[in-house]
């Protein structure tokens, strides 16, 4: 029976070589764009897990380490360096800098005695006046003054840093050599026996490591999201001119064959088509591998060999989609199962029951209780999830053959037109096949919608940046660690060094410093509505730099809020007299250093390399330009997701249809010829047909919409603890263009009813 199958599907004439054809694209199209799917989210495991080294000493104690690792089931020792026991401890730092509003990671390292733990990407510890630099890096800081970069890191560069240390091929990042007296007098500084090589799930301290998490979890669900409608796509594909095979092997059935062997041929039939799209769909995912490696999507590219696929899944795929187009052949032959004269005698199909919806409520339920039983870890977060919206996207499927029914039987009482009476009453006789032509469409309407929800919400609110454009230039490098339960700072630096001020004032294009100084008991200051605790400055220094407010006159130091807890108008504010001289003030702590400067390349990085070297901080100076670009680089990567998410679903919605279209053709040939000798004319044939798919397509794809919105608000509640934003205009002309670009794929199919609805078809049997 193979070999008969293999004949059948080879030999058959053009028709059988032409489904053959589109079948293999079809599920070509969609297998490459599911092993791209794959590939970055492996890409994204691989930059993180590259980069986990820098997160040493920022994730708590060993046993939290381990406790993580027991949640991502992992082992512990997973989390080691390699180094034995006896190595000397390191004094680690690991600090964030800038360059133009480009993120730097630095890490700075003292041994203090032998040791053979080593951070990736390099040979050896850099000693003290010693530093590596990644290649982007070392390419910046050789293309400007040193006085705006190279200085910051002191010494000379002995090397350049190695893939392994790197997230990618743009990142900027800095291993500096100290000596241990020198690290270890610098706030922030620790001492440890190891270095990451696995980043926990949750690092909310994390200075410079890769907020990965986030990304991660919307490309995994996405990954799954494109599960569903390719398995649409390839049991359309399969179901390509079922009429005339489900008749086919009917007459096999009358002349002896078994229900096994009618099987095999179908499913050797299907199977080969579906291998053949597998092998065809690597092509696609090469094609693809380049594009998708220059997307930001994590705030850096990857390296193209990042987008890998391992060996499971790569089985996974080869064996599942051909296994997934035998079981919808198998499916698609249920009734010559049963009974071979039912094919001919076109037996009526039961009715789809109300149990239909009961996936889908329970999917939307299920993203109820993950808002109100958050899970902690990624994995958990993941397996939720995936789950949930699984749930939702098999009950999109399932409840759509029912709500076309019923859509269709309520169309069907209340027309009084012919063309729309015909329509109705063929979906309400068949509602599962009117909806099967555009349930790919509809599912990637709810992947799209519920992605671009999402995504259009994390852009909204972490693109908010307060403060107007006076702060723009005006560099902050803040050494508090925030704020006891009194309201007094955690942390600051020494009083300013000799000649500091001065030195900065000497930097061309730098228009006044100001140093913000803790108190030791709160002194609560009003802004606006609101009460803070209050740090004090010098009046002459508040008046140089002239965006946070100005002193009473004739004051010579005044209390003011940190400079940090927002950027508001203060033209009006006039902070209150604090009982200091300048002097006094001069010799306290510093807890924020404010330079404002006239906006220029050479100012800020002149002035932040003088800031960071005589107070280095874990997040060193930067500009509130230069956050909103960093800030930009995150939100781009995500709105780049929406559009590979636009990108990837509607092809597969597209194929599928396109198959499904071709399907129809086939099968509405006798009973649409016997309608035009019954007197029917062409043009209400046309109508039929546009109406028999736009019912169901524009039904179900209102359900798939507001189901897509309400599952993005559950997850965005329970994950992020935001509210979905409206839509923009774009999104809603993505929709309608779908939708318009589905029925002309419809309307493309009308005029061929002429020629396949002659008399000739209408042949007794």
């Amino acid at each position: 029976m193979i070999r008969l199958g293999l004949r059948l599907a080879v030999s058959g004439g053009r028709e059988a070589l032409l489904r053959l054809l589109v079948t293999a694209v079809a599920v070509a199209v969609g297998v490459g764009l599911l092993l791209t799917t794959l590939a970055a989210v492996n890409a994204v495991h691989a930059q993180n897990d590259r980069y986990a080294w820098t997160n040493t000493g920022f994730v708590g104690d060993v046993e939290a380490a381990d406790a993580e690792a027991a949640d991502a089931g992992t082992a512990p020792a997973d989390r080691e360096a390699a180094g034995a026991d006896g190595n000397a401890p390191l004094w680690w730092m690991i600090r964030s800098d800038s360059f133009q509003g480009q993120q730097i990671g630095r890490v700075d390292i003292a041994p203090t005695g032998p040791t053979d733990v080593l951070p990736p990407g390099v040979d050896r510890l850099p000693a003290d006046g010693e530093y590596y630099l990644s290649p982007a890096l070392a390419e910046l800081a050789d293309a400007v003054p040193p006085e705006q970069l190279a200085d910051r890191f002191g010494g000379h560069r002995v090397g350049i840093l190695g893939k392994d240390a790197l997230p990618g091929p743009d990142s900027l990042v800095a291993v500096v050599g100290r000596s241990p007296q020198a690290l270890s007098a610098v706030h922030g500084a620790v001492e440890v026996t190891r270095i990451l090589t696995t980043s926990p799930d949750r690092c909310s301290d994390c200075p410079i490591g890769i907020r990965s998490s986030g990304i991660t979890l919307v490309l995994t669900v996405v990954t799954g999201a494109l599960v569903f409608p390719l398995l649409i796509l390839i049991g359309t594909a399969t179901r390509l001119s079922a009429t005339q095979r489900e008749r086919r092997f009917a007459a096999m059935r009358l002349v002896g064959a078994t229900p096994r062997q009618v099987a095999a041929v179908s499913a050797v039939e299907s199977a080969l088509a579906a291998a053949a799209g597998v092998l065809l769909g690597f092509l696609p995912y090469l094609a693809l591998r380049g594009r998708v490696a220059a997307m930001p999507l994590t705030g850096y590219r990857f390296y193209t060999s990042d987008l890998t696929l391992t060996l499971p899944q790569v089985a996974l795929v080869v064996l599942g989609v051909p296994l997934a187009a035998v079981v919808a052949a198998r499916t698609a032959l249920r009734r010559v199962q049963v009974s071979p004269l039912g094919v001919s005698r076109r037996v009526t199909p039961r009715p789809p029951r109300a149990w239909r919806v009961v996936p889908l409520l329970a999917g939307l339920a299920e993203l109820v209780f993950l808002l109100i039983r958050h899970p902690e870890s990624i994995p958990g977060q993941v397996q939720g999830y995936l789950s949930a919206f699984g749930l939702i996207m098999i009950g999109i499927v399932l409840a759509g053959p029912w709500l076309t029914g019923r859509t269709a039987a309520l169309l069907a009482r209340r027309t009084q037109h012919p063309a729309t009476l015909i329509a109705a009453r063929r979906l309400a006789d068949n509602p599962a096949a009117g909806f099967r032509a555009v349930s790919g469409l509809v599912l990637a309407l709810l992947v799209m919608t519920a992605t671009i929800g999402i995504i259009t919400t994390m852009t909204a609110e972490r693109g908010q940046v307060e403060g107007g454009p006076q702060f723009d230039n005006v560099l902050l490098n803040g050494l508090s660690e925030g704020r006891t339960p009194e309201g007094l700072d955690r942390g600051a630096g020494p009083p300013a060094p000799p000649g500091f001020t001065a030195g900065l004032l000497a930097v061309p294009g730098v228009r006044g410093t100001m140093l913000v100084h803790p108190l030791d008991t709160v002194v609560p200051v009003h802004v606006g509505d609101e009460s803070q605790a209050a740090e004090v400055v010098a009046c002459p220094e508040l008046d140089a730099v002239g965006v946070f407010g100005r002193c009473e006159p004739g004051a010579a130091t005044a209390y003011l809020s940190s400079v940090l807890a927002g950027f508001r108008d203060y033209t009006d504010t006039a902070w209150p007299t604090a009982p200091y001289t300048a002097e006094q003030v001069a010799a306290l702590p510093v807890v924020n250093v404010v330079v404002a400067t006239d906006g220029s390349q050479a100012a800020v990085e002149r002035a932040r390399t003088t800031v960071d070297a005589a107070y280095p901080a874990t997040r060193q100076s930067h500009t509130l330009a230069e956050g909103r670009k960093q800030s930009g680089a995150e939100l781009q990567g995500f709105q780049q997701l929406a559009k590979v998410v636009i990108l990837a679903t509607f092809p597969i919605a597209g194929c599928s249809l396109a198959v499904s279209v071709a399907a129809a053709l086939g099968e509405r040939k006798r009973p649409f010829s016997l309608l035009r000798l019954s007197g029917v004319s062409l043009a209400m044939l046309r109508r039929v047909v546009l109406l028999e798919s736009a019912v169901p397509l524009l039904a179900v794809s209102a359900l798939a919409i507001g189901t897509g919105l309400l599952a993005a608000d559950l997850f965005l509640r329970s994950q992020l603890q935001y509210t979905l934003h409206p839509l923009g205009t774009g999104y809603y002309l993505v929709v309608a263009g779908g939708l318009a670009g589905a029925l002309a794929v419809i309307g493309a199919t009308l005029p061929l009813l002429r020629r396949i609805t002659g008399p000739e078809t209408a042949r007794n049997e």
